[in-house]
């Protein structure tokens, strides 16, 4: 029986238990290529940052967040307004449960209530299982940028992927609906839909 796991909105104060959870991964990985821990009034407004127009939401065991996903801007100019990169990031001690899975399903539903066409994700093949786990999802590998990313005495490759499963792309996209102005009905029965 899987365990009673809730998936919320992020909100600026979940900072420090969010930081928690990514902080191994840049001290001990080259998951995230990041080389400083970020403080918490950073991570925060990384937080406020994202919700004001993207999902961020937190997945609790027992209300301990145990995990965390993310859409953020793909490219800042115009003609990729409906492009977007996930980022995910589980407790090193509860990366079973199907949690990346749910929480996936859970976002990039929202995304498609916002008519966000392009999803993509980024990953370095060193250690983890990112890349496996994408494909899983659906993901399809992009691209590759071989040993682009210096850290920890090595280069590493970074392979881009993208879930072509979202919205077609057709001659004129629907407007983006900025994450604040789904209706408010519609983005709770989506954090509540267990088998999305």
């Amino acid at each position: 029986m899987l365990p009673q796991i809730t998936i919320r909105l992020a909100v600026p104060e979940d900072a420090a238990a969010l930081l928690a959870i990514y902080a191994p991964y840049v001290s001990q990985t080259a998951i995230s290529l990041e080389y400083d821990v970020p403080s918490v009034p950073e991570f925060a407004e990384r937080i406020r940052s994202i919700t004001k127009a993207y999902p961020y939401l937190v997945a609790e065991l027992d209300g301990k967040p145990i995990g965390y996903t993310y859409a953020a801007p793909f490219h800042p100019r115009m003609g990729f307004h409906w492009d977007v990169e996930l980022s995910i990031y589980l407790s090193l001690d509860c990366q079973r449960h199907y949690l990346g899975t749910r929480l996936y399903r859970t976002i990039l539903a929202l995304l498609y209530a916002q008519n966000v066409v392009n999803v993509y994700a980024c990953a370095t093949t060193s250690g983890g299982s990112s890349v496996a786990f994408h494909e899983k999802m659906g993901f399809q590998r992009v691209g590759l940028f071989p040993r682009t990313g210096w850290k920890a005495g090595s280069w590493h490759d970074l392979v881009w992927m993208e879930y072509p499963h979202l919205h077609q792309r057709v001659t004129e996209p629907k407007p983006l609906i900025l994450f604040p102005d789904l209706p408010q009905e519609l983005v709770y029965k989506l954090l509540n839909t267990p088998d999305l």
